[in-house]
């Protein structure tokens, strides 16, 4: 070896034998490391003692694979907002997807007569009258 070289052992990279394994905590301090402790949706640093999670950038519902590559940290406010568009995301391709291949999809509500109005409530600014 050369004098003041280093070399670096190269790691296989993680992937998760079903999309519901648990990310090893060794693996998940090595996606933190790549990324310098930097939220990758907000791109504001992770401080000590902050909730964080990983979030597959490519999300599973939308072809995604549960690997280290597409793994990478994130605030736990901001994934659970990436988390509703990727549903959204996911539903508007299916639909598009649907209607493509020719699968009708029934949106429209069921059409009812409804339930008769109810007799109003009462409550502290109209106390249920008592009678003599």
């Amino acid at each position: 070896m050369a004098k003041g070289r280093r070399m670096t052992r190269s790691v296989p990279e993680w992937i998760g034998k079903n999309d519901d394994a648990k990310v090893p905590p060794r693996v998940r301090l090595r996606i933190f490391e790549r990324y310098n402790g930097i939220c990758y949706l907000s791109a504001r640093r992770i401080r000590a003692g902050e909730l964080w999670e990983l979030d597959h950038i490519v999300a599973l519902a939308n072809g995604g694979e549960h690997r280290e590559s597409n793994l990478a940290p994130a605030i736990r406010e901001k994934h659970r907002e990436k988390t509703i568009a990727d549903v959204v995301e996911k539903a508007i391709t299916y639909r598009k997807k649907a209607k493509h291949i020719g699968i009708k999809t029934n949106r429209r509500k069921i059409a009812s007569a409804g339930f008769a109005r109810a007799e109003p409530q009462r409550t502290a600014s109209r106390p249920i009258e008592k009678r003599s």
